[in-house]
C-alpha cells in the first residue's frame, strides 16, 4: 500500500518518485504493526517522521543507507561472532530508528523501574535472609542450581546496600500492541556502547526530525551512571587505606573486558572512551593487601570501581571458575574488605533464568507489595509437575528453553532455546520428565514489526527493545531513555545479532524540547592543549614491547636463513658448516635435539625448513610472526589499518606458502630432487617477500606509531633484539676463527646490512680491522654494535625518566656507557692463538647486559615484581 494520503508533496514528479520508495510490505500476520494502524494510515510519530523528511529526504535515503555503511566502515565498528572463527563482522545497524511515543515510554519507564527495583530486592534476600526460599516463593533449585548463584558471595553486603547499578529489561509488544517483558540483563547487560554509537550515527542523518520530533537525549543516563560509579567509589576510600585523607582527589574507575576477542568488544572500547574510564583485562589487575591496583608503565594505581563486562563466573579463579585466564585473582576479597565496587556485583546470573518469570508475580508482592506493572511473557517451569501439565494441556507448539546455560558440551542433549524456533511439545515429553528441572517451556509471542528500508521500499522485522535501568544513591533508578533495539534476521521469528539480525536506534519521543547536555568533548581551545598523555597500562606497554622484539627476531631470522640456504649451494658450504650449523642453533632456526653427528648439508637444509611452521621450536619463522600478531592484536588501536593489514599478510602469506612445501611422494630420485629444487625456489621467493612485508612493519613502527612512554619500550624491545643478534652473530663467526675468510666475511656484512657500506668505503680490500670498524665501533653506521647499544641505553634512560620513579637502580648499572667499551685497537687485537678474544668477550657482555635489561623491564614496568613491597607497604 502507498502512503499517498499522509504526505505533504508539491511537485508531482517527485511526489511519485518518493511514493515509489515508499511502498511497503505489510507486517506479517497476528504481528503489531510500529508503521501503520487497522486502516493502513501511518501511525502518528511515522507521519510526523515522513513529513520532517519531505520529498527530498525520502528520495535520499539510498544515500543515507551508504553513508551508515561508509561510517561503520571507517569507525571500524565491529560484532565478534564465535561461529565465525575470531573474524569481526561489520556492526548492522538500519537506517530507521525505531520510534516510541511520549505514552508508550511513561509505562515503560515506570515498568523497567520496578522491575529493576524488584530483581535488585531479589538479589539481595537471596544473598542476605533467603526469605523468598524460607516461604516458598521461590523454589531452592532455581537458584543453587543455577551456576549464576555463587556460593562466595553468600552473605556479602555492598556498601551502598545496592547489588545492582545496571539493569537490562528486554520488551517486545505483543499483537495488541501491549508492551511484555521477555528477559532480564543483570549479570553484565550488553548494549550500552551500540545504543549510543547507533544514536550518533542515525541522529546525524535526520537532524530535523530528531531536533523537532524532541528526540530525549542519551547523555545524562551516561552522566548518572558515571557518577553514581564515582559517588560508590568514595566508600571504599576510608582512614585505614592508602588514600585517607584524598576524598577530593579523582577516583580511577575501570571498565573490565573479557579482551578482543569478546563479541561485544567494540562496544567495550568504544564506551570506555565515552565515559572516560580506563579499559582494562583481568591480567592488567593485580591484588595486593586487599586492594585492587592497575599495572601502569609508571608503577601500581588504585582502582577504586570495576564497571564489568566480564561474566560472573571468570571474574576471579581463586574463588569462582579455577580455569579462567581472563579474570583477577582475589577480587572477591577485595571486594569483600569494601576496598573495591564491583558493578553489577558477581552472583545475579541467576536472575536471568526464563524459569523466574512465572515466580516474579508473587515475588513482587512479598518483597515490594506490588503488582507488576509489565507483564511478563507467559512462563511454566518443568520442574514444578503442575506447572509442567498445565502447560502440556494449554499448548500444543511453544519455545523450549533451558532453564539455566547449558555447556557447549551438553547443548545438544538440552533445550533447543529460542533460536530454534517453536517445538511441538509431545515429542519433547519423554525427554522434559526424565530432568525436568532443566527445561523451561514459553508461550510464543508475535514480536511487532517495525519498519526498516530496504533496496528502495519499507520492509519489516520483528523487534525486541532492550531498556535500561541506571541506579542512584538513594535507591531510585533512571531509565535510559531510548535503548538497544534489535531486529531479527530475514525469516527469524526470534531476535538475534548472532544469527544475522540488526539493530536501530531507539527514539523516545517527547513533546518537551529535549536537553542539549553531551558527555562528548565540548571544542578545545589553545589553553585546553596540556601536553597530557592517557595512562599506559602495563599490559599496553609489554605488548608494544613483545612485539617490538618478535617483529626484530622475525627479521633477523629470515635475514639468517636465507644467507644459509645460499652458503649451502656455495663452495664454500663445507669450510662454513658448523658455523652457519652454531648460527642456527642460536637462533632458534633447529633446536639441538634436531642436530645429529655427521648430519649433511642436505639434511640440515631439511631440518631447517621442518623448523619453520608455528607449531615447531620456541623460536621459528613462523612462531615468531604468529607471536608478533597476537601481541599486536592487543594492541589494535594504537596501529594504523596498513600496519595492522602488514602484520597479518605476513603471517597468513607465509604460513600459507608453508603448507605447500609438504613433501610429496616420488616416483623416482629425479622426481624427488626436482621437487626439493622447486619448494626451495618457493621458499626463496617466500623468504624475499616476507623480508619485504617485515620492513614496512618495522618502519611503520618508527614512524606510525604515538610517541609516547609505551612507544619507547617498543623500540627497546627492538634494539634489544638487534643488539644481542650483532653481538652473537659476531661472536659466533669470531669463535669459529672465520672472521678472516671470504665467506664469513662478506656473510657478517650481509648480516648486519652493510655490504654496500663497506664496498664504498673499501673496494676490492679485505680488511678484518675496517670489518670490526664498520660492524661494531662506526657511529654513523645504522647497523653497528656499539652505535645500536648506545642508541638503546638512551632510550632506556627515557623510559626511566618517564615513568618517574626513584625506587629503581638506574638502567645503566646494567647496562655500562658505551663510552667504557673497548676501541677498535684492543677488539683487533689477537692472542697467541690467533683468536679475537677481546670482541668475543665484549660480544657476550653485551649479550648478557641487554638479556638482563630484558629482564629488568618485565619485572619493572610488566610484572612490578620489584616495586610491590615498596608500593604497597604503610
Amino acid at each position: 500500500m502507498a502512503f499517498q494520503s499522509t504526505f505533504p508533496f508539491e511537485a508531482a514528479a517527485s511526489r511519485a518518485d518518493a511514493l515509489a520508495l515508499l511502498r511497503a510490505l505489510p507486517a506479517r500476520e497476528g504481528h503489531w504493526d510500529e508503521l501503520r494502524d487497522a486502516s493502513g494510515a501511518l501511525r502518528e510519530p511515522w507521519r510526523r517522521f515522513f513529513e520532517w523528511l519531505g520529498d527530498e529526504g525520502v528520495a535520499g535515503l539510498d544515500v543515507r543507507t551508504a553513508s551508515i555503511a561508509q561510517q561503520i566502515r571507517d569507525n571500524d565498528i565491529s560484532y565478534n561472532v564465535y561461529a565465525d572463527k575470531g573474524e569481526p563482522r561489520p556492526w548492522a545497524l538500519d537506517l530507521l530508528p525505531f520510534l516510541i511515543d511520549e505514552g508508550d515510554w511513561a509505562l515503560i519507564e515506570r515498568g523497567v523501574i520496578q522491575r529493576a527495583r524488584l530483581l535488585d530486592a531479589l538479589v539481595a534476600d537471596v544473598y542476605g535472609p533467603q526469605t523468598l526460599l524460607q516461604r516458598g516463593k521461590l523454589p531452592p533449585a532455581l537458584v543453587y542450581g543455577h551456576p549464576g548463584y555463587l556460593r562466595a558471595v553468600k552473605g556479602f553486603k555492598p556498601a551502598s546496600g545496592q547489588f545492582l547499578q545496571v539493569v537490562g529489561v528486554d520488551l517486545a509488544r505483543g499483537p495488541g500492541g501491549n508492551w511484555t517483558v521477555m528477559s532480564h540483563r543483570t549479570e553484565a547487560p550488553s548494549g550500552l556502547g551500540y545504543a549510543l554509537e547507533n544514536r550518533l550515527i542515525v541522529s546525524s542523518l535526520f537532524g530535523d526530525a530528531f531536533r523537532e520530533m524532541h528526540v530525549s537525549r542519551l547523555a545524562p543516563s551516561y552522566s548518572q551512571l558515571i557518577s553514581t560509579l564515582a559517588q560508590l567509589a568514595r566508600t571504599t576510600i576510608r582512614d585505614d587505606t592508602p588514600d585517607a585523607g584524598a576524598q577530593q582527589r579523582d577516583v580511577r574507575i575501570a571498565l573490565l573486558s573479557p579482551g578482543p576477542f569478546s563479541e561485544t568488544y567494540f562496544e567495550h572500547v568504544f564506551l570506555a572512551r565515552y565515559l572516560g574510564v580506563t579499559l582494562v583485562e583481568g591480567k592488567d589487575l593485580m591484588v595486593r593487601g586487599d586492594m585492587l591496583y592497575l599495572k601502569t608503565l609508571a608503577g601500581l594505581e588504585r582502582v577504586h570501581v570495576l564497571l564489568r563486562r566480564l561474566d560472573d563466573a571468570f571474574c576471579d579463579p581463586v574463588e569462582l571458575r579455577a580455569n579462567s585466564t581472563i579474570g583477577v585473582p582475589g577480587l572477591l576479597q577485595v571486594m569483600r574488605a569494601g576496598n573495591v565496587i564491583v558493578s553489577n556485583v558477581p552472583g545475579s546470573g541467576f536472575v536471568e533464568s526464563p524459569a523466574l518469570h512465572g515466580f516474579l508475580p508473587g515475588i513482587a508482592e512479598a518483597l515490594l507489595n506490588e503488582t507488576l506493572l509489565l507483564p511478563g511473557v507467559p512462563t511454566w517451569w518443568c520442574g514444578e509437575r503442575a506447572a509442567r501439565e498445565h502447560a502440556f494441556t494449554q499448548l500444543d507448539d511453544a519455545f523450549l528453553v533451558p532453564t539455566w546455560p547449558v555447556p557447549a558440551a551438553r547443548a545438544s542433549d538440552g533445550p533447543p532455546g529460542m533460536a530454534s524456533g517453536t517445538q511441538r511439545l509431545a515429542a519433547w515429553r519423554s525427554r522434559i520428565d526424565d530432568t525436568p528441572d532443566a527445561f523451561t517451556i514459553q508461550q510464543p509471542l508475535p514480536y511487532s514489526c517495525t519498519p526498516r528500508y530496504e533496496s528502495g521500499a519499507l520492509g519489516n522485522r520483528p523487534s525486541v527493545l532492550r531498556a535500561y535501568a541506571i541506579a542512584d544513591l538513594n535507591g531510585g533508578w533512571h531509565v535510559l531513555p531510548g535503548g538497544f533495539t534489535r531486529l531479527a534476521a530475514q525469516g527469524q521469528a526470534s531476535v538475534s545479532m548472532q544469527f544475522g539480525g540488526s539493530s536501530a536506534d531507539t527514539w523516545v519521543l517527547s513533546s518537551q524540547p529535549s536537553s542539549t547536555f553531551t558527555l562528548l568533548p565540548s571544542p578545545l581551545q589553545p589553553a585546553d592543549l596540556a601536553r597530557k598523555h592517557r595512562t599506559v597500562s602495563s599490559r599496553d606497554a609489554e605488548n608494544l614491547f613483545w612485539a617490538g622484539r618478535y617483529g626484530e627476531r622475525a627479521e633477523n631470522n629470515v635475514r639468517l636463513l636465507r644467507l644459509i640456504l645460499g652458503s649451502l649451494e656455495s663452495n664454500d658450504a663445507g669450510a662454513m658448516f658448523s658455523t652457519l650449523v652454531e648460527l642456527a642453533l642460536q637462533f632458534g632456526l633447529v633446536q639441538q635435539g634436531d642436530m645429529l653427528a655427521n648430519q649433511s648439508p642436505q639434511s640440515f637444509e631439511r631440518t631447517l625448513v621442518a623448523n619453520l611452521h608455528e607449531s615447531t621450536g620456541t623460536a621459528s619463522i613462523g612462531q615468531n610472526l604468529a607471536s608478533m600478531a597476537r601481541s599486536s592484536g592487543e594492541i589494535r588501536g594504537r596501529l594504523s589499518n596498513d600496519h595492522w593489514r602488514t602484520i597479518l599478510a605476513a603471517r597468513n602469506d607465509f604460513r600459507d606458502v608453508l603448507l605447500t612445501l609438504t613433501p610429496a611422494v616420488a616416483s623416482s630420485a629425479g622426481e624427488a630432487r626436482g621437487k626439493a629444487r622447486d619448494n626451495r625456489v618457493t621458499l626463496m621467493d617466500a623468504l624475499e617477500r616476507l623480508a619485504m612485508q617485515l620492513s614496512a612493519i618495522s618502519g611503520a613502527q618508527g614512524d606510525r606509531m604515538t610517541r609516547d612512554e609505551a612507544w619507547r619500550l617498543q623500540f627497546a624491545g627492538r634494539h634489544i633484539e638487534r643488539v644481542w643478534a650483532m653481538a652473537t652473530m659476531l661472536r659466533v663467526v669470531a669463535s669459529h676463527g672465520q672472521l678472516a675468510t671470504p665467506a664469513s666475511f662478506d656473510l657478517l656484512l650481509q648480516l648486519f646490512d652493510s655490504t654496500l657500506t663497506y664496498r664504498s668505503l673499501y673496494p676490492g680490500r679485505f680488511e678484518v680491522a675496517a670489518l670490526i670498524d664498520l660492524l661494531v665501533v662506526e657511529p654513523t653506521n645504522p647497523r653497528g654494535l656499539y652505535g645500536v647499544y648506545e642508541r638503546l641505553c638512551t632510550k632506556l634512560d627515557d623510559i626511566s625518566l618517564a615513568a618517574g620513579s626513584t625506587r629503581h637502580r638506574p638502567f645503566n648499572n646494567l647496562l655500562p656507557p658505551a663510552a667504557s667499551l673497548p676501541p677498535l685497537e684492543r677488539l683487533c687485537a689477537t692472542d697467541a692463538s690467533g683468536a679475537y678474544a677481546e670482541l668475543i668477550d665484549i660480544c657476550n657482555r653485551i649479550a648478557g647486559w641487554v638479556s638482563a635489561a630484558a629482564n629488568e623491564i618485565s619485572a619493572r614496568y610488566f610484572s612490578h615484581a620489584n616495586t610491590l613491597a615498596a608500593q604497597v607497604s604503610p
